[in-house]
């Protein structure tokens, strides 16, 4: 039966998506936990978990993520009764919108759930320079709120706020770049910008304060990243889709150049 994901699911939670080669900490899920306890499930089989999923509602949109059954569980209906479970959390709550990412193989449990694709999301992976020690300049945190919804069409306060806590958060004209410190490397993202002009000067102020591994997840639809990237000698390692379900979202991926998380929640 489903229940509430608890804090004591973490560390196993962790511990699968890890073996899946997820990359995911205990902060998110601290994050979830504390706003949306409702829509973050796990199905237990005689006190033993072996699916969970969560979600997270920003605005009038949610989103589903961290859909993940134990291997011996698998095609015996349980990754359908988690998305149930969590999408009746998130209409109740008044959701309009409801975004996820899928991979190939998934994406057909999500179609017949009422799930329509709007965009691909791709892996980019490159490597920081680390020449700089120069500090970044101050962003203001409305210009972030400001310039995310004008991706997304929706505010996102706690996301962008959590997410731009716990890294280093750069600044300018209409853009901003977050890079955030993971033990696989640096993840930049949430990045916005309103011109792509901008979002290349933010790129170069990061990657010239960064070492090691630089990745992020980049909507398809945006051909300005793709080839800011690739100039940038960053190539794409893997893709997933982007899917919606529900009212149809004032998406603007050109605005979009990295979500905010690792695609648990947006």
């Amino acid at each position: 039966m489903l229940s509430p994901f608890l804090r004591t699911d973490i560390a196993p939670f962790v511990a699968l998506a890890q073996a899946e080669e997820w990359i995911c900490g205990r902060w998110e899920f601290e994050f979830l936990l504390q706003q949306f306890p409702q829509g973050c499930l796990v199905l237990r089989v005689e006190g033993v978990a072996v699916g969970y999923i969560t979600s997270v509602r920003h605005g009038n949109s949610g989103w589903i993520g961290n859909l993940l059954v134990r291997e011996e569980a698998r095609r015996r209906g349980v990754g359908r009764l988690l998305m149930e479970g969590a999408l009746a959390a998130l209409l109740a709550d008044g959701v309009e919108t409801v975004w996820l990412t899928a991979s190939a193989k998934g994406a057909g449990l999500y179609e017949k759930l009422g799930f329509a694709p709007i965009d691909s999301i791709n892996r980019w992976v490159g490597e920081g320079r680390g020449h700089s020690v120069t500090a970044p300049a101050r962003a203001d945190l409305e210009a972030v709120r400001k310039v995310d919804r004008a991706g997304w069409g929706d505010r996102r306060t706690d996301l962008l706020e959590t997410a731009c806590a716990r890294g280093v958060l750069h600044g300018g004209v209409d853009s901003f770049l977050c890079c955030q410190p993971w033990k696989e490397g640096t993840q930049l993202g949430p990045w916005g910008a309103l011109a792509a002009a901008q979002a290349e000067a933010l790129l170069d102020t990061a990657l010239a304060g960064l070492s090691g591994t630089a990745f992020l997840d980049v909507p398809a639809r945006n051909v300005s990243a793709a080839a800011l990237l690739t100039r940038r000698g960053f190539a794409i390692k893997g893709t997933n889709i982007l899917m919606f379900l529900g009212v149809v979202p004032q998406y603007e991926p050109e605005r979009i150049y990295a979500l905010a998380s690792m695609g648990s929640m947006g």
